[in-house]
Order: structure tokens, then C-alpha cells, then sequence
């Protein structure tokens, strides 16, 4: 069996977290702010390593849904109404795999962009 297929694909009930399980025996907890700011789309990535976006202000999202795509991904809406990533078996696991260092990276181009993790409140 392919190491990279899914057993399971459970969303908490706070819609925070996106519980993922393997073939292979990989398990992983992947926090909705992470998946938002990792989204494979265009918008976030760009076409090309020099356009990726560092988007801040996402602690607090959350997934409102997980829609199937063929039997090689999902598709993730977020509350803030973010929807064009598709996220294969393959990314998902990757995605848990490196989750320290991506998410440090991230943090450091917030900080370097004067960005925070916080969004923004209205008066």
C-alpha cells in the first residue's frame, strides 16, 4: 500500500486542527493556521519561489471545511473564505513531516516583514 495514503482525515471539533493518518503509520496534528499559511494555491505561493506570500494575522483561523478531491487530496475552506489550495496525500504528510522547520521559517518572515501571527483588531 502506498505510504502516503490517508487512513484517516479528521477535523477537531474547533475546527483548529486537521488530524491526519497514514498507511505508512505517520500520524499528524496540523494546526489550521499552519495549512492556511502553507497553502499550496497561487495566491500564497506564487508561480515562482520569489512571489511566495507571508501572510500574518491567521492564528485564530479555521478550516470551515474538507472536500475530497478525485482520491488524491483534499481541498480546505478556511473561515476567512480562502479555498483554492489542493492538498495531496503526498503534501499533507510532507507537510506534517517538516511542520517545525516550516513554521519557524514562517514565523522569522512575519518578523522580518514587521507582521504578527495575531489578526488585527478593530477599535
Amino acid at each position: 500500500m502506498d505510504e502516503d495514503w490517508p487512513t484517516e482525515i479528521r477535523l477537531s471539533k474547533d475546527k483548529r486542527t486537521l488530524h491526519v493518518s497514514f498507511a505508512s503509520g505517520a500520524a499528524h496534528a496540523l494546526p489550521a493556521e499552519y495549512l492556511r499559511v502553507e497553502s499550496p494555491s497561487a495566491e500564497v505561493q506564487g508561480h515562482a519561489p520569489s512571489e511566495r506570500k507571508w501572510i500574518g494575522g491567521k492564528r485564530e483561523v479555521q478550516i470551515l471545511s474538507v472536500q475530497p478531491v478525485g482520491n488524491y487530496a483534499v481541498k480546505l475552506m478556511f473561515d476567512d473564505m480562502h479555498d483554492t489550495g489542493i492538498y495531496s496525500w503526498s503534501l499533507l504528510r510532507q507537510l506534517g513531516a517538516e511542520r517545525t522547520e516550516r513554521f519557524a521559517r514562517y514565523e522569522d518572515e512575519l518578523a522580518k516583514r514587521g507582521l504578527s501571527r495575531d489578526p488585527k483588531r478593530r477599535p
